[in-house]
């Protein structure tokens, strides 16, 4: 039995991970306009043999990502998620002690290896290509009692066991009171969507980007147009309807959508020194987005804080480099206008 006295402003809980990057101008882009959750993809030659002149590493994985986000920001919180025992692990550890983010919901699993993901980026346009592999947080558990003493919750895209896993954090959600931001990745929303659905209708922040949103409305109701899928507004208005009360959504270099069932907000891209690598803008949108709902911002603020964090993110090679302190968001910010839809 585990017991923990720590109170948290929030615990984010998913996955931590090691990512390697390659950089590379070898992939041909192809579009496949007809693929509407998939419209272009990489290719390489077949058997070929791809040369690359530098490599990155750096922590990965959405509740690290999150956790560390917040942190910058002056959220007291704690990443809860598994690691192996081994190197990775506890470089992995260290890189977020380092970051003032809490470790003790940090779990070793003596039998599994630390996640590793090896990252493809087009040096063209900062794009990237993810192939993963996930051990420990395949063996993910939750433990009620660390839940016993947080404001909030920040639930991202699960792996292993997440229905049940999923499923115990809802019940805990109803006996301790605390508040969810929920993430769900396109594996959750494919393989269960009914489970993913009922956890939007508990859900106080929703954070997804649009592919993902398609995905999760055309499981909801069957025969919905294509053009109603391609419509922001329809998208995020549907959330609303299942039970979320603030849709905070993302559309690559086409910008952010935010909605409460009152107001509806756009905001363009704006990067800080142009694209680099892309992996990690959504994650930084999501803490930049969540820390301003914390704070008590407006819905108009959380997509500035949003926007004003992956656009700093995918001018560095990783997912946490570029992610901005307080006193650098609130300069950049004052740069980015949102735009009221209704």
């Amino acid at each position: 039995m585990f017991f923990f006295q720590k109170s948290y402003e929030v615990i984010c809980v998913g996955s931590i991970s090691k990512d390697i990057f390659f950089p590379t101008e070898e992939g041909v882009v192809m579009r496949t306009p007809e693929d509407i959750t998939s419209k272009e993809k990489l290719a390489f030659e077949l058997g070929g043999k791809i040369a690359c002149k530098n490599r990155y590493e750096a922590v990965g994985g959405v509740a690290a990502n999150v956790s560390v986000g917040l942190a910058r920001l002056g959220h007291t919180g704690a990443c809860y998620s598994n690691i192996g025992n081994d190197e990775t692990g506890r470089w992995a550890k260290q890189v977020l002690k380092n970051e003032r983010v809490r470790t003790e919901l940090l779990f070793c699993d003596e039998s599994a290896k630390t996640d590793l993901s090896a990252i493809v980026v087009m040096t063209q346009n900062g794009e990237r290509t993810i192939f993963h592999n996930r051990d420990a947080n395949e063996k993910l558990k939750i433990r009620d009692d660390a839940f016993a003493q947080t404001q909030w919750i920040f639930v991202s895209a699960l792996n292993g066991d997440w229905e049940n896993n999923l499923g115990k954090l809802l019940s805990l959600k109803e006996m301790r009171g605390f508040s969810l931001a929920f993430n769900p990745g396109q594996h959750n929303i494919k393989t269960n969507p009914k489970r993913v659905l009922e956890a939007i209708t508990k859900t106080d922040i929703l954070l997804l980007n649009k592919d993902e949103a398609i995905e999760l409305i055309s499981r909801l109701q069957e025969g919905v147009p294509k053009e109603s899928l391609d419509d922001e507004i329809f998208l995020v208005q549907a959330l609303i309807r299942v039970g979320a009360k603030v849709v905070g959504m993302t559309d690559g270099k086409r910008g952010s959508w935010a909605y409460d069932g009152k107001e509806c907000w756009y905001c363009p891209i704006y990067t800080v020194d142009g694209v680099v690598d892309s992996t990690g803008c959504g994650d930084a949108f999501g803490s930049g987005f969540f820390s301003a709902i914390l704070r008590g911002k407006t819905l108009d603020e959380a997509l500035r804080y949003g926007m004003a964090n992956s656009g700093s993110v995918v001018g560095e090679y990783g997912a946490i480099e570029g992610l901005l302190h307080t006193e650098k968001m609130e300069t950049i910010i004052a740069r980015i206008t949102p735009e009221r839809l209704n």
